[in-house]
Order: C-alpha cells, then structure tokens, then sequence
C-alpha cells in the first residue's frame, strides 16, 4: 500500500461534474482530491475483498444473537418497534448496500480491522462506483481498481425485481443535500438499468393515508429505497406508523441494528480476538487503556473521544451521546506523512463490491475528509 502524488487532470472539475459529481468542493475545501492516489498490489485487495466478506457473516450471525436474546436496551431501540425489527429478519426482508470502515496500512501478516459498519446510510457510493473508475481511464486504463460496485448494483437490483414485479420503487432522500440526492439518484439508476419502474419522493413529501405511506398524488407507496436513518424516522411525527403500514423498506428495519455501534461489543463478545475485530466494551473500557470513546447512534465523526495510556489525545464536538457508548480498542489510522486513510469497504447485496479511500490529517474521519482514488497493480 503506498501513496503516490500526482498532478490532477487539468479540467478535473469539469470532468466530474459531467458525471454529475456537484459537490467535489464543500465549503471551498476540496472533497474529491486527485493529485493523489494510493496504490494496492492483488494481494492486497484480495485481503480487503476476503475480510469484507467474512465480517459481513459475522454481522449477520450478531443480529440473529441479538434478536434471540433480545438485547434492543443495549441499541436504544424502543419497545415499540422490536416487534417490526424482528419480523423484517424473521422474513429475511432484503438489504442492498453497506460499507465497512476498515484500518490498514497494507502490513502482509496483519488483517485489516474494521471500525465500524455504516450499514443503514452509507454515502460516497456515487464516487467509489464511477468518479474514481472514470478517474482511472484517464489516469492509466492499463490498471486496474478493486471495484465491481456497479455491475454488483445492477445485479442485486435485478435480483429484487421479482419481489416488487410492476409495482415503483420509490428513492427517497433530503433532496436539499447534493451528496445525499446524488448517491440516491444513482442508486436510482442502477435500479432502471435492473429493470425496475423508479420514481423519487423527497422525504418530507412522503404522505399519510390512514394506515399507509403514499406520494403526493395520495399514491400508497409499497416499496421504497431511503437515506434517511432508521434512528430518525422511528422518532418523526408519523414514526408509529412504521410498525403498521403495508410499506417495505430499503435498507430493512434491521438494519437499526446493523447501524449501531453497539453491535461492536457484541461481535467482540461472539467472537473474541477475531483477526479482523477490536476488543470493545459496553458501559466503560474495561482493561483497555487506550480506546475509542463512540456514541452509539453518532455520524461524520461527532463526538468521538480517542484515550491513548488514558489521556486524551482528540475530541470531537457534536450533539451525541446521550444514547450511550462503547468502548473500542484505539487503533490510530495509518501516517503517511501526515496523511491518513480509512478504507470503506463496501457490501453488495452480501458480497464484497469495491473500496473507496477517505484521507484526513486529523486521527478522526469526518465529513470534511477527502476521497482519494485508488489503483490496484
């Protein structure tokens, strides 16, 4: 694994935004930055690609265990709803998409570890399936990438297409945030290429007609596609209605399980000292001097506290928390000088699809870290 630097393509920008990638630039900072990449040999992808897939089989097998033993306390989820969280995985209601936060340098006799799994919500799909794949045409079409996330997409789409035969698939999202709206819209078009009648729906246009969910033209909407956490929706006006109305969920409601990062102290409790896991712990750090303080429902890196010999060495502000914590075994990001990426590793359906690389000069990945491309040699 190295990081190379090089100039970025002259008209980088107008190459991007013909893909339809607006929002490369977030507050004059630059998200998608190209006059860097890292480089992977097969080996090591294939390590990436193998830890994804096994990780993804642990995380199913946690759900069943915290379902079986009824752990909703421990994830925050309110009484009200475990009744629809587990009938959504008793019938196996089907996911589309996740991606894995893993920490690696490329070491040969170390495995990647993950760091949590953006499971319900996950973004920069947009630009881990098609900017960096255009990226790399034009950098050297001669090399190849660890992506096949978009014939993965198409694929698992058309394996869904039986289950909502003539019916819509609705794409929801709050359509006034570019990211969110893009990687929606592609998803959207992944979903057309499948052969599946698409339309979208803002998400504060979503309606209520006695017991179900319909669009704007009072339309019942059976089956839809949301960016939107679980974790709010179950706490909106119409959330009650979750529990009764007909509609099906992309990603499932059990998902709210998946997306919490409480589901880390339980695969470290099923499955201790697993080469691609950290030791992590409920309540407080337990014989862990250095740690990861995270709250359960947090996002984009808010209120995140980094213990190392029980001082601390970052802290982030944010408006989590109150939800509770976990405690996970410090694992710094790697420091190419100064520079240092997490690998989101991305699950299609149930196989592993591709990787994205996020760089910050900080030891906590927020919404502010670059994306950088990537090459496989």
């Amino acid at each position: 694994m190295y990081r190379h630097q090089i100039s970025a393509r002259e008209n980088w920008r107008a190459k991007v935004e013909q893909l339809g990638f607006t929002y490369h630039t977030l507050d004059g900072v630059i998200y998608w930055e190209e006059s860097v990449y890292y480089e992977f040999n097969r080996k090591e992808a294939d390590k990436i690609e193998q830890s994804t897939n096994d990780l993804y089989q642990l995380c199913l097998k946690a759900v069943d265990h915290v379902i079986l033993n009824k752990m909703y306390d421990r994830f925050s989820i309110a009484e009200e709803f475990i009744s629809a969280v587990e009938a959504s995985w008793r019938i196996k209601q089907p996911s589309v998409y996740g991606r894995f936060d893993l920490v690696w340098d490329g070491t040969e006799n170390v495995s990647p570890k993950m760091l949590e799994f953006n499971a319900d919500t996950p973004t920069s799909l947009f630009e881990c399936s098609a900017v960096q794949w255009f990226w790399l045409n034009d950098f050297n079409n001669q090399l190849d990438q660890f992506n096949s996330i978009h014939e993965k997409l198409v694929a698992r789409w058309r394996e869904l297409k039986p289950m909502v035969t003539n019916h819509p698939v609705y794409f929801s999202c709050l359509h006034q945030f570019p990211e969110d709206s893009v990687n929606v819209n592609y998803l959207r078009d992944c979903a057309a290429q499948a052969g599946i009648k698409t339309k979208f729906i803002s998400v504060h246009d979503i309606g209520r007609r006695k017991d179900s969910f319909v669009d704007l033209e009072e339309n019942p909407i059976d089956f839809i596609f949301k960016l939107y956490p679980w974790e709010w929706m179950v706490n909106e006006e119409f959330g009650s209605l979750l529990n009764r109305a007909p509609t099906q969920w992309m990603e499932p409601m059990w998902k709210m399980i998946l997306s919490n990062k409480a589901i880390l102290p339980v695969l470290w409790e099923l499955f201790p000292d697993h080469p691609n896991l950290l030791e992590c712990y409920f309540d407080d750090p337990g014989p862990l001097k250095s740690y990861a303080q995270k709250p359960l429902l947090s996002r984009e890196g808010a209120n995140i506290m980094l213990v190392e010999n029980e001082r601390i060495i970052s802290q982030t502000s944010g408006e989590y928390g109150q939800e509770g914590f976990v405690y996970q075994q410090l694992h710094k990001l790697p420091d190419f000088d100064g520079h240092r990426p997490v690998i989101g590793s991305w699950i299609i359906g149930d196989q592993s699809a591709g990787m994205g690389i996020r760089e910050t000069n900080a030891l906590v990945t927020d919404n502010f870290s670059r994306f950088i491309p990537h090459v496989i040699t």
